[in-house]
């Protein structure tokens, strides 16, 4: 896929922005946050769904000795498509995209968790840095072919960033790998549409336990 960037002054949003003298700098549209307000424990159970496969992932990884991987999928540009499509159109969209990355996992007990208002974060076990990419690739390949249609992205369709951290999982749950993941996918966005980003924990681990 050839190298796209986006202006953030771009499309329908940032005229919005512009008439509501909200600035360059908003971040997303007020739709968002009704939709927030209207289910304010939404993010809470979010945040625990993904709590809960990490925490089974950890140790089931520990167990083994082997590599755990989150990835982070982000809907690029979303504050634009949102103003554009509505949040109907939106919520439609991200089913899809929930299908279609399901579809992909590679294991029946994979799952894949809503993030936010427009991501997705798969917590892996046994899954190699290597394997984790190719997942990733795979997963931008069946979101292509899906050519949902965007026409606030230059991409002409919707798009998915992705950030990836692995880890080797020993000892107590560390929740920074999440976080990780989602820095990463922020750098990726920051980048253009459609990027990936890695981040391997596995080297500041060893520092940290020499260390100690």
């Amino acid at each position: 896929m050839n190298k796209v960037t986006m202006s953030g002054n771009d499309g329908l949003w940032a005229r919005i922005r512009a008439a509501l003298g909200r600035g360059a700098g908003a971040q997303e549209p007020p739709y968002g946050q009704a939709a927030i307000a209207r289910n304010p424990n939404k993010k809470s159970r979010l945040a625990q769904r993904i709590d809960e496969e990490l925490r089974r992932s950890w140790q089931h990884a520990a167990q083994r000795n082997v590599s755990l991987c989150v990835i982070a999928l982000e809907m690029d540009g979303y504050a634009d498509y949102f103003a554009a499509y509505g949040r109907e159109a939106v919520e439609d969209s991200l089913d899809r995209l929930e299908e279609v990355i399901a579809g992909l996992l590679p294991r029946e007990t994979d799952r894949c968790l809503r993030s936010g208002r427009s991501g997705f974060m798969l917590v892996l076990p046994d899954m190699p840095a290597l394997m984790a990419r190719d997942l990733a690739s795979r997963i931008a390949a069946a979101v292509r072919l899906q050519g949902l249609a965007n026409r606030e992205s230059h991409a002409g369709q919707v798009t998915l960033s992705t950030g990836i951290a692995v880890v080797n999982p020993a000892g107590a749950l560390d929740r920074s790998v999440i976080e990780a993941a989602g820095e990463a996918v922020k750098k990726a966005q920051r980048r253009g549409l459609a990027r990936l980003e890695v981040v391997d924990l596995r080297g500041r681990q060893q520092r940290q336990r020499k260390a100690a």
